[in-house]
């Protein structure tokens, strides 16, 4: 291991190595190449290590960093971004691509810069969720009602960001579109970022701040007073059904994203919140009248 990190520090400078878990016989590969800039940083426990092939790309990658996020001076980090910048070279007509590196293997590739950028965002938040030691994040919209939390869990088209907008607008707290962050004790943990929000006309996805619609965001932990697993249907009806423990667990667990990282310590945190927490399940159509009924059924419970 002592070798690959000189190789790295020779080509740049204070750049952090990757842990011993992480590394591979490919990294050194990769360490070849040339890297002309680098900075490290930590978000919810977990270190990463960024390093780039030209430095433009430094104040883009730090404005794509996790809410709360931190620079750091680490030497050694749980996961690296090597991030290279394609496009026309002067004196050239081939267009190069932007590529982006997790560890050793490429995880994105592109001639639009924009994509790569939000590849790197993505793949972020995805590591967090996987290695994060205090927080079992669980694919899921999750919002606070006087002192409760209700959560969602659901992956991408499932409507749950929709869902939270409603919700929203009626005075819920925004604590996430994307992760409910659950810690051993059962709380639920903000993890903010803009609302994702689909147009209907063309399917693309913009950012809203949560001020846009009114809403506020939350920030202390809160116990969680609601399990809702809803996936959108044209048309449908909200006819909920109550889950049992075992079923809400199961619902979560297969959301949660650590689930084969640390299979022990994610189950027995959701046990926790299933065994002490009311679970429903139901298709429902617009989301407007599903989020009256959520917020009555919480305040019932």
């Amino acid at each position: 291991m002592s070798d690959e990190v000189t190789v790295l520090e020779r080509k740049v400078p204070a750049a952090p190595a990757l842990s011993k878990k992480a590394w591979t016989p490919c990294w050194e590969n990769l360490n070849k190449l040339t890297w002309v800039e680098s900075f490290a940083f930590t978000s919810h426990g977990v270190s990463f290590g960024v390093r780039v092939s030209d430095p433009a790309l430094i104040s883009l990658l730090k404005e794509r960093l996790p809410v709360g996020a931190k620079l750091s001076s680490t030497k050694t980090v749980d996961r690296y971004f090597s991030v290279i910048l394609g496009g026309r070279k002067e004196g050239s007509r081939v267009r190069a691509f932007h590529m982006l590196y997790l560890d050793h293997t490429m995880f994105g590739r592109s001639h639009r810069q924009e994509e790569v950028l939000d590849g790197f965002e993505s793949w972020v938040r995805l590591s967090l969720g996987q290695l994060a030691p205090k927080r079992v994040f669980v694919h899921a919209g999750a919002v606070g009602w006087k002192g409760r939390a209700i959560v969602m869990p659901g992956r991408t088209f499932t409507g749950k960001s929709t869902l939270v907008a409603e919700l929203i607008k009626r005075g819920a707290s925004y604590y996430s579109d994307e992760f409910a962050l659950i810690d051993k004790d059962g709380l639920l943990h903000p993890f903010h970022k803009p609302l994702s929000l689909r147009d209907p006309a063309t399917g693309h996805q913009s950012g809203i701040d949560v001020q846009e619609l009114g809403g506020e965001l939350g920030n202390e932990p809160l116990p969680i007073g609601l399990i809702v697993s809803s996936k959108y249907q044209q048309g449908a009806r909200w006819q909920p059904k109550t889950l049992s423990a075992g079923s809400a667990v199961l619902e979560m667990l297969s959301n949660a994203v650590a689930a084969q990282y640390a299979p022990d310590r994610v189950l027995s945190t959701l046990e926790r919140v299933a065994l002490s927490t009311a679970a429903i399940q139901s298709r429902r159509g617009e989301a407007a009248r599903a989020a009256d009924k959520i917020l009555q059924l919480v305040e019932q419970q």
